[in-house]
């Protein structure tokens, strides 16, 4: 055959051992393509999609709204943390969803008697001032005209009525029912206006165009996008002893608009976890829900049989906050990534997320070939521009807090109750619309080198053999992580451990 290395089932099922993604290297295979070709498109869950494999963590100190939005930008997901009150994060997910639409179903509207003063305030939330005015301020009431920054700059009276300084109907630019998107945006165009209401014969409003988000659909082709032209958004809900039942918290989540539902636990198979999936998935059965975590097919079959639509893999070992000690209880990743990522896979059809500890880009790639449809970062993302919280210096090196959702100054925030946790502080790693591209463009070429165009193909590979790989000795680790050179463009970054020294810029 003169195959080298082994495939994934005799390197697996053939050792007493857990294996870790450094334990793991891959064979080369047979390069058919050019590099442009591949896609890396995936399985979020059972019925969603992204176009990029990557997730942000659920921690208070890596996703809010505004890691979210740049994630879906770029073609992954955000899942906003429930380590606050069901209001605060109920608000984060409905700022995500509104930031990019295509045709807007639910517009804010204000009507003829509003002031000026309504105006600034839904500028202040959400960063636009281009307002519908219907006859009742309902979205469904008839059109009477249009406010925008232009008509209320100079406005020194903010209590003055919007009557009397909107834009009125007859010399709006408007769209009518039925009207395509491309359409639509065509006659925004056309005529050189941000804002293109939509009305019905009765001219009654029925949506709005907006061009800022045309502009945003152009500048970022692969965002993860539902059917209606919105950015994708997850929301955590805890799930524990401590939390037992937050069905409310999940019923608000998924009202304003989250996409998909991550059960948020170190141990996934609890009666509690199971008992909150069954009841949630009977109560909202077309909902998609991430469960876990988990390290074995057991505790993955458990979730599964539940109601599942995700397995989250990980984190390869549990670890004391207070003392550093562990707990003795966990597996190697990489080999709980690929077993059960496989189980799920050949029973019930289910993605696996690797949900473990990943410290560079190389250990995403591991984790795709082993079966993982996505890969949740936490560290990697932490102490980004993007991340929740204030810079500050520590001798004079800028940096920002990171903690466990389950730390101890974690759980004196309102509404977190679970004790369990680490609490720290991370270099300023600048922003995450700089990294992720490095991170994509490292798994594409390492797809690209094993031969493969599409994830999908990595994965049928691992299961039909075609992936070779070898285990790596102590020393054969050591040797390749001598020097770790990553250059991107005019940027070189010097890897050392936890740190990533910028030396050029992009």
């Amino acid at each position: 055959m003169a195959e080298d290395g082994w495939p994934a089932e005799r390197i697996f099922d053939g050792s007493s051992s857990g294996f870790a993604y450094d334990d793991l290297i891959f064979m080369p295979g047979h390069i058919s393509f050019g590099s442009e070709n591949i896609e890396l498109s995936t399985k979020l869950t059972r019925n969603l999609s992204v176009n990029t494999p990557l997730i942000s963590s659920p921690m208070d100190t890596v996703t809010e709204t505004e890691m979210a939005v740049t994630l879906a930008l770029v073609g992954g997901i955000g899942i906003i943390h429930c380590n606050q009150s069901i209001a605060e994060q109920e608000k984060m997910v409905s700022q995500v969803k509104r930031y990019q639409n295509g045709f807007i179903m639910d517009p804010y509207v204000l009507g003829p008697s509003n002031s000026v003063a309504d105006v600034d305030k839904i500028k202040a939330s959400e960063g636009f001032s281009g307002v519908p005015i219907t006859d009742n301020g309902q979205l469904g009431g008839k059109l009477i005209g249009m406010v925008t920054s232009r008509d209320i700059d100079c406005v020194e009276d903010r209590r003055t009525k919007i009557e009397q300084v909107m834009t009125k109907q007859t010399k709006l630019v408007i769209g009518y029912e039925p009207i395509t998107l491309r359409e639509a945006s065509q006659k925004l165009q056309k005529e050189k206006k941000g804002k293109l209401p939509i009305v019905n014969e009765d001219m009654e409003l029925v949506a709005l165009i907006s061009l800022t988000d045309l502009k945003k659909d152009r500048d970022y082709p692969l965002s993860s996008k539902d059917p209606n032209k919105q950015l994708l958004v997850g929301a955590a809900v805890s799930v524990s002893e401590y939390v037992p039942d937050d069905i409310e918290r999940a019923r608000r989540l998924i009202a304003s608009g989250a996409d998909v539902i991550c059960l948020d636990s170190e141990q996934g198979d609890s009666i509690y976890q199971i008992d909150f999936l069954k009841k949630l998935k009977s109560e909202f059965p077309n909902v998609d829900v991430i469960a876990g975590n988990v390290l074995s097919c057991r505790q993955a079959k458990a979730l599964c049989d539940a109601g599942a639509d995700a397995i989250k893999v990980g984190p390869g070992a549990h670890i004391m906050p207070s003392s550093g000690d562990g707990f003795a209880v966990g597996r190697p990743q990489a080999t709980a990534v690929y077993e059960i990522a496989k189980y799920a896979r050949e029973n019930y059809g289910v993605p696996a997320i690797a949900d473990g500890p990943i410290s560079h880009p190389g250990q995403m790639m591991k984790a795709v070939a082993l079966g993982a449809s996505t890969i949740m970062i936490s560290s990697l993302f932490s102490g980004t521009q993007e991340a929740p919280g204030d810079y500050y210096y520590d001798g004079g090196t800028r940096v920002k807090v990171c903690r466990g959702t389950r730390s101890v100054s974690a759980i004196n925030r309102k509404d977190t109750i679970s004790p369990l946790g680490v609490r720290g502080a991370v270099i300023d790693k600048g922003s995450v619309k700089d990294s992720v591209p490095y991170m994509l463009q490292t798994i594409r070429n390492g797809m690209y080198e094993m031969g493969f165009k599409t994830i999908a193909e990595v994965h049928n590979g691992i299961y039909n053999g075609e992936v070779r790989m070898e285990c790596r000795s102590a020393a054969a680790q050591k040797e390749g992580g001598q020097l770790d050179l990553r250059r991107v463009g005019a940027q070189t970054r010097v890897s050392t451990g936890p740190v990533s020294i910028t030396m050029l810029d992009y």
